[in-house]
C-alpha cells in the first residue's frame, strides 16, 4: 500500500489555477491537520493559498511562513512543544483511556499548556474591570513567543504563499479575515484568530479589538470561495468536527456533540449552497449565450454576464472522527500519546484520499462544484 501512494504522490500532476488548503478551528485536534499537511507535502504542487481560523490559523502561519522544505519540521516542533507537559503509560481498556483524557485536559485547564497558554494568577475576578487579565482565564503571551520563534513573518509578508486567518470584531461581532494581499500580518493576527473567550483574551489590532473567529465562523470555506476570482480552483478542506452525529449517551457525549455542531459551522450546507450557486451561474451563462447579439450587448445583460461567471471547484473534504474515549474536552486535551494519534489519523486520511484517482480526474470531465470525502470514500456533486 505504501508503495502504491509513493507511485501515485509521484505522478500527480495538478491543472488547477489555484490550489488553497482550508483549516477548521479546534484547539488540541489541530495536530489532525499536521498529519494531513505531512501528507500533502509530498505532492509535488504546493498551495498556493491558506486559510484557517484558531488553531487552523496557527497551524496556516506554520506552513505560509516556513520554506517548503521545513514546513512539516516546523509543524511537529510546534505540536511537540504544546503537548510536552502531558505525558502517561498508555491505558489498556477505553474506561482508562477516557479517564487518562479527562485527567489530561484537567491538567491543561490548571496548569495551562507550554508554549502557548498559561493561567492568570491571581484570577479574572481579582483583577482590576476592564484590564486584559479581569476578561480571560488564561495569558497567551507564551503563544506570542513560540510563534516569533517558529513563524518568518517576513516571508509571509513576502506573499510567496497567501494567507487569511479569520478573526471576529469584539464590537462589532462581525466576521473579519486578516489577509497577507491586503495587510502586514504579525503574531497578532494570527493570535487574535485563536483567542476564544473566556479563555483568552482579545488581540488589539488597529485600534480595534478581535476574538476566535470560530465564534462566527469556525470554517474559511466560505471566504475562500467568495475570493477565489474566476480560477479553476481545488481546495483541501480539513475539518476537525465532524457536523454529522449520532444521539448522545450522556452529558458529557451531549457536550461534546454540542461543540461538533457549533464548530462544524454547517460546512456542508456551504458546499451545498456553493454548488447550488454554480449551477445557477452556468445555467445563466448558457442562457445568455442563447440570446441575440444585440441583446447580449444590453448593459443590464452584460453585467449579468460579467458578474456571474463562475469556475469548477474540486474540494477534498477530510474531517477528524473523534476515538471512543475523546468527551467535550477533545479540544483542549494536550497529551503527547493523544496529540500523535490526531497526527496519525491526519497522515493515514490523506494517504487514502491520494489513494483514489478519482480527485485527479473528475475536474476535467465536469462543470460546478465536486465535493470529494474519500477517505471514506464518498463523492457529492
Amino acid at each position: 500500500m505504501a508503495t502504491a501512494i509513493k507511485n501515485i504522490q509521484k505522478k500527480i500532476k495538478l491543472d488547477h489555477e489555484h490550489i488553497a488548503l482550508v483549516l477548521q478551528g479546534g484547539g488540541a485536534l489541530g495536530a489532525y491537520q499536521a498529519g494531513v499537511f505531512e501528507e500533502i507535502a509530498t505532492i509535488p504542487t504546493e498551495p498556493h493559498w491558506v486559510a484557517g481560523v484558531s488553531i487552523g490559523a496557527i497551524n496556516a502561519a506554520l506552513i505560509v511562513g516556513n520554506p517548503p522544505a521545513r514546513r512539516v519540521e516546523r509543524l511537529r516542533e510546534f505540536w511537540e512543544l504544546v503537548s510536552s507537559g502531558s505525558s502517561g503509560v498508555t491505558p489498556l481498556w477505553d474506561f482508562q483511556r477516557q479517564m487518562f483524557h479527562q485527567a489530561s485536559a484537567a491538567m491543561a485547564a490548571m496548569a495551562g499548556v507550554p508554549g502557548f497558554y498559561q493561567p492568570r494568577m491571581p484570577p479574572p475576578f481579582l483583577q482590576t474591570e476592564g484590564t486584559q487579565e479581569a476578561i480571560s482565564f488564561y495569558d497567551t503571551s507564551p503563544l506570542r513567543a513560540t510563534l516569533e520563534k517558529l513563524v518568518d513573518f517576513d516571508l509571509i509578508n513576502s506573499k510567496k504563499v497567501r494567507l487569511s486567518v479569520g478573526a471576529a470584531n469584539v464590537r462589532t461581532g462581525n466576521s473579519v479575515y486578516f489577509d497577507n494581499t491586503r495587510q502586514l500580518i504579525g503574531p497578532e493576527h494570527i493570535m487574535a484568530s485563536g483567542a476564544l473567550p473566556p479563555a483568552f483574551p482579545p488581540m488589539l489590532i488597529d485600534g480595534e479589538y478581535y476574538w476566535d473567529g470560530g465564534i462566527v465562523s469556525n470554517t474559511p470555506l466560505q471566504y475562500v470561495l467568495d475570493n477565489r476570482g474566476y480560477k479553476k480552483t481545488l481546495v483541501a478542506q480539513v475539518d476537525l468536527f465532524p457536523a454529522r452525529g449520532v444521539l448522545p449517551v450522556n452529558m458529557a457525549a451531549v457536550q461534546s456533540r454540542m461543540k461538533d455542531i457549533m464548530y462544524s459551522s454547517r460546512t456542508r450546507f456551504n458546499t451545498d449552497k456553493a454548488a447550488e450557486l454554480q449551477r445557477t451561474k452556468q445555467a445563466l451563462q448558457n442562457v445568455i449565450a442563447k440570446l441575440p447579439a444585440r441583446m447580449r450587448n444590453d448593459p443590464d445583460v452584460k453585467f449579468l454576464a460579467e458578474n456571474n461567471r463562475a469556475a469548477h471547484v474540486d474540494i477534498v473534504h477530510l474531517i477528524y472522527r473523534q476515538s471512543q474515549f475523546e468527551l467535550e474536552s477533545k479540544d483542549y486535551e494536550f497529551a503527547r500519546m493523544t496529540v500523535t494519534e490526531h497526527w496519525a489519523a491526519g497522515r493515514r486520511d490523506m494517504e487514502r484520499t491520494i489513494a483514489h484517482p478519482e480527485w485527479l480526474t473528475r475536474s476535467r470531465l465536469e462543470d460546478g462544484v465536486v465535493v470529494y470525502d474519500l477517505a471514506h470514500d464518498k463523492i457529492k456533486t
